[in-house]
């Protein structure tokens, strides 16, 4: 398209981007290794479509203003902290009564995947550092005399976000097979939850000390 360039160097960089660890690559595991590949894929996906939001607001001049006004960036990543927070608190706490009451079924995978796509879409979406990245990443492919740069703005957040499932997928799928024989004991079945809640409490610590 008119107006992006460098299209190749563009999707190396993006999946470079993508293999190297960091918080949405550890959810996407530690779903995966708790319930199977269906809660890692669900996970995965909703965190692709939490960056579709990131990718649009960027486009629309939003994320601008999460790098312009301190208030506005503060509000959202306390937001998604608070969200955190909440969710690790539930799962170590769902993991505390399974473990007090000896119970013997699974406790982590009944969660239902639309549940896990909107827990995983709305840690993505309240990370303002993710929106950032779009609006700081995305325009080094757009030429500064591109007629449409909206749309190639578009263009690229999606074709970044596709490639991504060719990363977060299999590295769903490797976890799931990895955790297969934990999730079968009712031992480590509550483990896993503890260990996935602490996960989301240290997330939410690490998201509320970032700075601009």
């Amino acid at each position: 398209m008119d107006g992006i360039h460098d299209l190749a160097f563009f999707v190396a960089a993006g999946l470079l981007l993508n293999v190297t660890p960091g918080p949405d690559m550890a959810y996407i595991a530690a779903r995966s290794v708790a319930g199977g590949f269906r809660d890692g894929a669900a996970a995965t996906f909703g965190i692709t479509a939490g960056c579709v939001v990131h990718t649009i607001a960027a486009a629309a001049g939003l994320s601008a203003l999460l790098a312009t006004s301190a208030a506005a960036f503060e509000i959202i990543k306390w937001c998604g902290a608070a969200y955190l927070l909440y969710a690790g608190i539930r799962l170590i706490m769902t993991s505390s009564r399974a473990r007090r009451t000896d119970t013997p079924q699974r406790i982590v995978a009944p969660a239902a995947p639309w549940k896990i796509f909107r827990e995983a879409f709305v840690i993505n979406v309240f990370n303002p550092k993710v929106a950032l990245f779009f609006l700081a990443f995305l325009p080094q492919f757009i030429a500064a005399d591109a007629p449409a740069k909206t749309l190639s703005f578009v263009l690229l957040g999606s074709l970044f976000n596709f490639n991504s499932l060719f990363v977060n997928l299999p590295v769903a799928w490797l976890a799931s097979r990895a955790g297969r024989g934990l999730r079968d004991s009712a031992r480590w079945s509550r483990w896993l939850s503890g260990a996935v809640g602490g996960l989301f409490v240290l997330l939410a610590a690490r998201l509320a000390t970032l700075e601009k």
